[in-house]
């Protein structure tokens, strides 16, 4: 799970206190209204985001590589935002009214969300998919458009808004609160992603029942309300600071300027400069470049870092995709593919402490030279490994799911509800059936194929290629016949069970499983499929006089079944025994288990890498440039999303696996270069060069005035040598006129 770290240099001469700030056993009491505004902010993020991707696939009805695009897309704009909103903070409104501004339009986005994912706002198929779907689209990407800006705007300034709250003796109280605000991210990432799949599984609506993703939707949208008055809430009693220019403003001022005095000067005889930097000596303090040099160089690192957040935050998309083709029965729990996530989350908790305490100790014990840089690249490798390991799952979840019909090729089974046994010659293929039984596979038919049930009885069947089909052979008069009914081919969504009834009573019978109906079925038809959740699932069959079979039946995740109602079929006691399921698809049987060991490696990979980048781009950062490292490595997370949206549009490979594999290739690759490119590097202590840069000599400010008036003045004597050369060639102009 990402972590925001805004560490800000506090200096006593820039605060602007409204009031005294009052206190409970030395803390402000309003850094509980930030805590507060924190868990809650969180928590709508994250469970907005836990069923996202779900949300583009089933409601949506968008394909696993484009709603994987739109995912990275959105998750990539919250994290180009913050560098946006670092600057309107320090630099017109300050921090508290650009949270305030920025959660208003969080909050917009949110219930926008809410409101796109109502499928009963407009006409719906009787499948409960909306027909207006442009509609649901324009409010989806209007909500998240909105969501990134907010959410992106504000993370750069809540946590420094809340160190803003601590005088300066209250160092070890700040420390103390920084640490309750990482845990109140933590705990609102978590209880999130537990309860909104929860509440997206539930069934909702008006006229159709279907995955209740307004619901989903809708509690984070009221966390941002309750964040958002909570936050305001507190006003009066917080300490506010004037904006105060934002660095990251200056030091891109500064860099241009060396750029553009580099270039300007390169035709000229001019003396060569150590670093490029000290081209921009004739504006800027040697204190600032310095500053500078130290953050580009950490910076310079960063070049590699994208690679690694491309594979982590494909924890949202592509695995939890994966997780909907798998069993998550967990026995005294049932998990949705969405709620694996939480595995991340919990990890962390569990893995942060055991390393700083047990495993980065032992090592140090047995005198080896783990540095952050190292540390950096092991995290990486363990990333790698992590998709490896999805890798191997995914191939496993492949052997598993059916074949299902190409564009070339059309699949049919057959079912017998003949009271006897038939021998059924089907093109090629030669099979024995007894009484109302079907065969365990699908037989593919490239075009119509004979097909022949004995005694001289054929037909011509005809099954549309790219379709699945049931023959149902029933009896007409004296001779068997064929009835052909549609078959799925796809599994099920969600892990939803696909169940219907094949209707062999000579009655019209209804059945009904829980509050969802099969309609009626006249005798030698089928019912429509519906689809049914996970668990024992009771079937109830009635007749048109009231008399009523219960039919019980444990299903899996991402089955379809068949239910024969037999001719022989008689209600009374035993009634459940004499009917027939028949598998077309059969239950997806990898166990969400086998995702673990991913999540542990990408988690354990997070922890060394995530958190030591930031501790060590920290140390090797000025202190009053903080800021600057914080959006570099927010941009990193950004552009890491923007490679996987790239790579999933792009690489049209064929198989999941192979996608999953490329991504650990090209992080090893990584890997390496930034292996390489730590070997060479030197750690500073800017504390060091800063006190070497603190007091410029006076000499060294007095050169650098002069060499601006000198500058100026060469300005002024160029403008003036034009304007007389100007008039010169208009008075000559006026002579010849005259002549």
């Amino acid at each position: 799970m990402h972590c925001t770290f805004c560490i800000r240099a506090h200096n006593k001469y820039t605060k602007m206190y409204t009031k005294p700030t009052a206190t409970v056993c030395g803390y402000p009491i309003s850094i509980f209204f930030i805590v507060v505004n924190e868990f809650c902010e969180r928590f709508s993020y994250y469970g907005m985001r836990a069923v996202l991707v779900l949300y583009f696939k089933y409601f949506l009805r968008w394909d696993d590589d484009f709603a994987t695009t739109i995912y990275h897309t959105f998750v990539a704009l919250c994290y180009l935002t913050p560098i946006l909103g670092a600057i309107v903070a320090d630099s017109w409104l300050g921090k508290f009214k650009t949270i305030v501004y920025l959660s208003i339009v969080y909050t917009l986005g949110q219930i926008v969300m809410a409101i796109s994912a109502i499928h009963d706002i407009t006409d719906s198929n009787k499948d409960g998919i909306p027909d207006n779907m442009t509609f649901h689209v324009a409010l989806s990407m209007v909500g998240l458009i909105l969501i990134a800006l907010g959410t992106g705007g504000i993370k750069p300034c809540v946590a420094a808004f809340g160190g803003d709250q601590f005088e300066d003796h209250q160092e070890k109280q700040r420390s103390t609160f920084f640490s309750i605000f990482y845990l109140s991210i933590n705990a609102g990432s978590l209880l999130s992603t537990v309860i909104t799949p929860i509440l997206r599984a539930q069934e909702c609506g008006i006229h159709t029942q279907q995955k209740c993703y307004p619901l989903a939707f809708g509690v984070p949208a009221a966390l941002m309300v309750v964040a958002l008055i909570v936050f305001i809430v507190g006003s009066g009693m917080y300490n506010k600071t004037a904006p105060q220019g934002n660095i990251i403003v200056q030091v891109c001022k500064c860099i241009g300027f060396a750029i553009k005095n580099r270039f300007r000067h390169r035709a000229r005889e001019h003396p060569c400069r150590t670093h490029w930097m000290d081209w921009a000596e004739e504006k800027y303090d040697k204190l600032l470049i310095a500053q500078v040099k130290m953050v580009l160089k950490v910076l310079f690192l960063y070049i590699p870092l994208p690679m690694f957040w491309a594979l982590f935050d494909q924890q949202g998309s592509r695995w939890t995709l994966q997780a909907t083709t798998m069993d998550g029965d967990f026995g005294a729990l049932i998990i949705q593919p969405d709620q694996m996530q939480t595995v991340n989350p919990i990890l962390i908790l569990v893995l942060v402490p055991i390393m700083d305490s047990l495993v980065y100790p032992l090592i140090s014990k047995c005198k080896l030279n783990f540095s952050p840089l190292k540390r950096m690249t092991v995290g990486m490798f363990l990333a790698a490994l992590a998709f490896i390991a999805a890798a191997l799952v995914q191939i496993q979840i492949d052997q598993t799911l059916p074949k299902f019909p190409s564009s070339t090729v059309g699949q049919a089974k057959f079912i017998n509800m003949v009271n006897r046994t038939l021998n059924i010659n089907a093109g090629p293929n030669s099979f024995t059936l007894e009484s109302y039984k079907a065969n365990e596979e699908y037989f593919n038919f490239n075009g119509p194929f004979e097909l022949n049930l004995g005694s001289g009885n054929a037909f011509l069947g005809n099954i549309p290629a790219g379709t699945r089909a049931t023959v149902v052979i029933i009896q007409n008069g004296t001779k068997p016949r064929p009835t052909q009914f549609r078959d799925i081919k796809s599994k099920p969504e969600q892990g939803t069970n696909a169940i219907r009834f094949l209707n062999g009573f000579g009655s019209v019978l209804n059945a009904t499983v829980g509050t969802l109906e099969f309609g009626n079925t006249i005798t030698n038809n089928m019912s429509e499929y519906v689809s049914v959740p996970q668990g024992n699932a009771q079937f109830h069959i009635r007749d048109n006089r009231g008399q009523e079979c219960v039919y019980t039946q444990k299903l899996g995740f991402g089955s379809s079944y068949t239910l024969i109602i037999p001719p022989t079929f008689a209600f009374g006691p035993n009634c459940e025994n004499s009917i027939q399921p028949v598998v077309d698809i059969k239950p997806n049987t990898i166990h969400m288990a086998w995702q673990i060991p991913q999540y542990f490696l990408i988690t354990a990979g997070e922890v060394v890498f995530s958190v030591t980048g930031l501790e060590f781009s920290y140390s090797q950062a000025p202190s009053n440039m903080k800021s600057v490292l914080q959006a570099g490595w927010l941009l990193t997370v950004a552009v890491g999303n923007i490679i996987v949206l790239i790579v999933a549009e792009a690489a049209t490979l064929p198989d999941q696996w192979a996608e999953y594999i490329l991504f650990a290739s090209l992080l090893i690759l990584v890997c390496i270069i930034f292996a390489v490119m730590a070997y060479f590097y030197t750690y500073l202590d800017p504390a060091k060069i800063e006190a070497e840069f603190a007091h410029e000599e006076p000499e060294d400010k007095e050169k650098r005035k002069s060499l601006e008036m000198a500058k100026k003045d060469s300005v002024e004597h160029h403008k003036e040598d034009r304007r007389s050369s100007d008039s010169s060639s208009d008075e000559e102009e006026t002579k010849q006129t005259k002549i």
